[in-house]
């Protein structure tokens, strides 16, 4: 067993950064890093990143990780553990190197693609093989749509990987996708636990364009000695393939028991709860992805999470983003404490978060933001309070198909940068009449990469030693008066979402031929 001594790295590389954090055996944090990497957008559909960014950027947060740990030798450094965001894809050579960006979650331009599978390539069936909702997310609909409108590219390309093969080809010369990330490609058979056939003939690939599935607990050694330097790790370390981030989330809230759901706001977010075997959605609503071949995650994902929150900071708030800069105070804070001073529902302010339309439960690329309610008694405080219940609104919409897989929930369990927010975290109790607990540590994919390379190289017997190292938390109880008022309006923000269908399609298809339009 690990030492007292001991410690661990997880990496999360992210949708716009790559943060590492090293963590002692009790789950506290004695160094991190975060380094970034823009999103390139040059269009509304299309926001994708550079794979040379984010390999430079993960090495430099390991590296910023282990100096910010200070006092700890590199010896005591056991292993590394890896998560990624999911749904990416890169086409390469032979040599490995990228012939595209780094097509993301985001990319929407393959929404065509998506309806085609569904209506004329038994999609729903290949959905219930894979566990991955047919959607332009999806690197089975990317491949489709690459294969139909950049063929030269599509024939050139000797492999298609995602960001974390990318990056551990380049650290160690060898193409392997974890179970976990295959999981949620959409080309992966979740019975089987290899590329589904199916899928493969609609993607127009065989397995060898894609990476060998390996189990998370695969762990790969030989490191450049000079790389391991650099990074100050010590030679012959371990490093662990992990999982994918929604996954390695829950683990990392201690969010893995019966009635336990993890819910996760970042750039996006995520309603994830864990099962002991697949399960997919009869309808299509929800995502089932692996954890390890003993545990499985289903939930839903939705596009808008923090990134409509900067969304109201950047367009809405520049008076206040500029008196918080010269008084040196976050821009978030001053906007949350604005949206304090405004009533539960926000005088009946609906706020629908689609910037970037919407996956879970609308799987619908076409949605698009929108204010309902707006009177001339609302102020700028309102609308800002408006936004923010309006995502934790679209995570409430996830529930009803989260719970006819699992049953009947009891705790969320709450981690990302808006866990922050004693705000945020008391709306979302009250909006899904629920305790919500917050564990102290913000960074749950880091340790849960983390945790999962202990488990790995046998450190420790089972992943739930989670439950001794999560550290405080937070815990809210519904207020029963908010929950009153979010109890009339959450029917009125479903049902308008739902009528919408139509509308949201042709104002998407008048902004696909606007020039000039860009993503935010």
């Amino acid at each position: 067993m690990i030492t007292n001594l001991a410690h661990v790295i997880g990496v999360d590389i992210g949708t716009t950064s790559t943060k590492a954090v090293v963590f002692d055996v009790e789950g506290k944090v004695k160094g991190h890093h975060t380094s970034g990497y823009p999103l390139h957008t040059p269009s509304l559909e299309w926001p994708n990143r550079d794979p040379e960014e984010i390999f430079a950027a993960t090495l430099a947060a390991i590296r910023g990780a282990v100096r910010s740990a200070g006092a700890i030798t590199a010896e005591t450094i056991k292993s590394v553990g890896f998560s990624a965001a999911m749904h990416s894809i890169i086409a390469v050579d032979g040599d490995g190197r990228p012939l595209t960006a780094s097509i993301t979650w985001a990319d929407t331009r393959a929404a065509a693609c998506a309806d085609r599978i569904l209506r004329e390539m038994n999609g729903p069936e290949v959905y219930l093989r894979t566990g991955t909702p047919i959607h332009p997310m999806s690197p089975l609909v990317k491949l489709l749509w690459l294969r139909m409108e950049q063929p030269e590219i599509f024939r050139s390309a000797v492999r298609f990987v995602g960001i974390k093969e990318y990056v551990f080809f380049r650290l160690f010369g060898r193409w392997l996708v974890d179970f976990s990330i295959a999981s949620a490609t959409g080309l992966f058979n979740l019975q089987r636990l290899d590329w589904d056939d199916g899928a493969l003939a609609i993607a127009g690939v065989t397995p060898e364009h894609l990476s060998l599935p390996v189990p998370p607990t695969h762990h790969l050694q030989g490191l450049d000695p000079s790389v391991a330097a650099d990074l100050g790790l010590p030679p012959g370390i371990p490093f662990v393939i992990g999982a994918n981030d929604g996954v390695l989330s829950n683990l990392g809230v201690d969010a893995v028991r019966p009635g336990e759901v993890a819910i996760t706001i970042g750039t996006s977010g995520a309603m994830r709860a864990v099962v002991d075997r697949p399960r997919t959605d009869p309808a299509g609503r929800t995502f089932c992805y692996l954890l390890t071949e003993k545990h499985w995650v289903v939930g839903g994902p939705v596009n808008n999470g923090g990134i409509t929150f900067r969304w109201v900071r950047d367009e809405l708030a520049a008076a206040e983003t500029e008196t918080a800069k010269r008084l040196g105070i976050d821009a978030y804070d001053v906007l949350t404490r604005i949206a304090e001073r405004v009533p539960p529902g926000s005088l009946g302010l609906i706020f629908h978060p689609y910037l970037t339309g919407e996956r879970a439960p609308w799987w619908n690329a076409s949605m698009r933001a929108s204010f309902f309610g707006l009177a001339a008694c609302h102020h700028k405080e309102h609308m800002i309070r408006a936004v923010l219940e309006g995502v934790i609104y679209s995570l409430f919409s996830i529930l009803p198909a989260v719970e006819g897989l699992i049953g009947t929930t009891r705790t969320m369990k709450a981690t990302g940068g808006f866990a922050r927010s004693g705000l945020w975290r008391q709306m979302m109790a009250d909006v899904f009449d629920r305790e919500v607990v917050v564990p102290e540590s913000f960074e749950s994919s880091c340790l849960g990469a983390g945790i999962l390379a202990l488990y790995a190289l046998g450190d420790v017997d089972s992943i739930e030693v989670v439950s001794t190292m999560v550290g405080a938390t937070h815990r809210h109880l519904p207020i029963p008066e908010n929950v009153a008022v979010y109890a009339q309006l959450m029917p009125i923000y479903l049902s308008i979402a739902a009528k919408l269908t139509e509308e949201y399609a042709r104002i998407a298809e008048f902004q696909r031929g606007v020039r000039g339009i860009r993503a935010i």
